[in-house]
């Protein structure tokens, strides 16, 4: 089919024109301040109507030679004159079918659906159905017309992400506002950004605080305040005062260049169902063109009163019935429509596959901090035993965690403040699912779970499940010295995601490597009746690995490092996008990028919609071919319902494809 390898155009305001055969769109950009609104609607109805122009020629050349066959007689419409006007009628919709069907039998692919066309239109012309030729050739581009206005509709919420990135920023040097490309910033280069401009690059906030429209990575415009020092992507849009804002990654590393290159090749991993189309109609499309031959030649040894036009306008009728038009484009369709509608919804799918799979999932195993809590820690309780000096630990604790990214390490400094430069670590080293170790003055300072502990042997006097809270134990010159309690809050939208989930008949597992007893207070109030805690990473594998090992489907969401084997391990790894790591990201088949867990059960019913809708299409196509072939050779069905089983079944097929973009979810 001509859509079904088109790639999505990343090359900015570059077009090509549009025919029956070539539906590519002009891209966009709004990055130098101007208001694009009425240009880009004058622009989309001046390709609109370059897109019908052939097919309106067409229908006004055709209308006027049926008026005046049947309703006008005219003495000079006949003879060499009347095929002409056919022929002149033809050529608008025909030339650019028999352009591409030229050109797929010089590449080898012979029985394409525009040889189908070609033979059917040419084969009517030759036995004198001058109209009928014209009809079929012409409803065909109608078709094809409004095909490529679907798989444009259909890819523009994909395309719109092109849209977000600016192609210049504005940096301060001397003091001074200077404008140069986005590409050519460096790390380390002061962005100012003044209301409602978008950030290119992704940096660190260097104003007191600033307000964000984040649609472009959520997927929703909801303001989001920032603070000095935290992290701004490149897409969010200043609010109304100017702001200044650090370059901390290269344009090409930003997140929303790794969203669109995650989006861009979404298109080349393809679901079982479309791999499965693209070789039936390299195997259907032969065949059926050898059956049209025999329908003409054969009854010619088995039938008295045998008349060639006649079974050769039989096999004419059974060649444009067959060719597989709704089949080889609803189906592409409805999965890029289920990838756009997702992508809409601030979810991302690395590819149609994935849409399919996540269709079938059965349990849903989820990690506990930043999934289904917000993962911003604060310090409860800060309990030190008297034989140690309470400032002096927690300077300490300070300086160690200083070594880590985790959520827990940034509560701690945000309780204890600055980190004292003066105090120097020797061997620090982080034991994964444990804590963090170092040398100080001599003397081994642990900070951790009470695992880190038991691991080195350090004893102590208190009962860790006795604890509701994160506990983070410590200990110095290998004698227990205390714990610092630190809470996490649960996901608004965290207890509607479970009950959604469990509405789907989707099974839900909390894995965490926080305390059980932690694990299981956020497991009861979301609901949720499998929960384990105290987990290392190849614990995690292990328990997705158990529900494998029952031939159940697994979806693993999770946001950290230590989340990506187990993502990698399952049938679907989805990752949290704003808050996740870069390896969770690059590992994950799915994407949310605002962190909402809601979107964990809206991505698993966009994957029931979409797959709902393939094979709704497959069935709808394959029971009205059958149906009018049979009557095409029986002699039963004309040419007219030769197109209706054709270009109608397809419309009726794209239609029902592109529903998906406008459900809710």
């Amino acid at each position: 089919m001509i859509h079904q390898d088109k790639e999505i155009k990343t090359t900015k305001n570059k077009s090509k024109p549009s025919c029956c055969c070539s539906h590519d769109e002009p891209v966009h950009t709004e990055n130098d301040g101007h208001d694009h609104g009425h240009d880009h609607e004058h622009e989309v109805e001046g390709s609109l109507f370059k897109m019908f122009l052939p097919s309106i020629i067409s229908f006004i050349l055709l209308l006027i030679g049926i008026g005046f066959d049947n309703y006008f007689p005219q003495s000079w419409f006949s003879g060499y004159v009347r095929i002409a006007w056919y022929v002149i009628a033809y050529l608008p919709v025909g030339l650019p079918v028999l352009k591409e069907a030229y050109e797929s039998i010089v590449k080898g692919d012979v029985f394409s659906e525009f040889f189908l066309m070609c033979i059917a239109t040419i084969g009517a012309f030759a036995i004198g159905e001058y109209p009928e030729g014209v009809a079929v050739m012409l409803f065909y581009t109608i078709g094809e017309t409004f095909q490529g206005m679907a798989v444009s509709k259909a890819k523009s919420n994909i395309k719109s992400l092109l849209d977000q990135r600016p192609d210049e920023v504005t940096i301060l040097k001397d003091n001074n506002a200077v404008k140069i490309k986005a590409k050519e910033a460096q790390i380390g280069d002061i962005i100012q950004l003044k209301a409602g401009e978008k950030l290119g690059l992704d940096g660190e906030l260097l104003s007191d605080s600033a307000s964000f429209n984040t649609a472009a990575l959520t997927g929703e415009s909801k303001p989001d305040t920032k603070k000095k020092g935290e992290t701004v992507l490149a897409g969010m849009i200043n609010g109304n005062t100017i702001t200044e804002v650090k370059v901390t990654t290269a344009y090409n590393d930003s997140k929303l260049s790794k969203i669109l290159e995650l989006v861009q090749n979404a298109t080349t991993k393809k679901a079982p169902a479309e791999l499965f189309i693209r070789k039936f109609a390299k195997i259907y499309t032969p065949i059926v063109v050898y059956l049209a031959i025999a329908i003409c030649l054969l009854p010619m040894f088995f039938v008295d009163n045998y008349v060639f036009n006649d079974w050769l306008y039989r096999a004419l009728v059974f060649l444009v019935i067959s060719c597989p038009c709704a089949l080889v484009i609803s189906i592409p369709l409805g999965y890029f429509g289920g990838i756009g509608a997702a992508s809409k919804n601030g979810i991302l799918f690395k590819g149609s596959n994935y849409l399919d799979s996540i269709s079938k999932i059965q349990n849903v195993v989820m990690d506990k901090t930043g999934t289904m809590t917000e993962g911003v820690f604060k310090v409860q309780e800060v309990i030190i035993k008297p034989d140690f000096d309470k400032e002096e630990i927690l300077k300490l604790v300070n300086v160690l965690e200083g070594k880590s990214t985790h959520p827990v390490a940034t509560a701690i400094h945000n309780y204890v403040g600055v980190i004292d430069s003066s105090v120097e670590l020797k061997n620090v080293e982080e034991i994964s699912g444990h804590g963090l170790k170092a040398e100080i003055n001599g003397k081994q300072l642990h900070v951790g779970n009470f695992k880190l502990l038991d691991k080195y042997k350090i004893n102590y006097d208190i009962d860790p499940g006795s604890v509701v809270y994160t506990t983070i134990a410590i200990a110095y010159d290998n004698k227990f010295a205390g714990y610092l309690t630190i809470a996490d809050e649960i996901k608004a939208d965290a207890p509607e995601t479970v009950s959604k989930l469990k509405y789907l008949g989707v099974k839900v597992t909390m894995l965490s490597g926080d305390k059980t007893n932690v694990v299981q207070f956020v497991a009861d109030k979301l609901g949720i009746k499998n929960a384990f805690g105290d987990l290392l990473p190849e614990d995690k594998v292990n328990k997705v690995n158990e529900i494998k090992a029952k031939n159940e489907t697994v979806a693993f969401v999770g946001d950290g490092v230590n989340d990506a084997p187990v993502i990698a391990l399952s049938t679907v790894g989805i990752a949290m996008g704003g808050l996740g790591s870069d390896a969770a990201i690059e590992t994950a088949d799915v994407v949310i990028q605002d962190d909402k867990p809601s979107k964990i059960a809206m991505a698993i019913n966009i994957g029931k919609q979409t797959k709902k809708i393939v094979w709704q299409n497959i069935t709808l196509a394959f029971v009205v071919k059958a149906f009018v072939l049979i009557l095409g050779a029986g002699g039963l069905a004309t040419m007219w319902e030769a197109v209706f089983a054709d270009v109608g079944v397809a419309l009726l097929a794209i239609l029902n494809a592109v529903r998906i973009q406008r459900m809710k979810f």
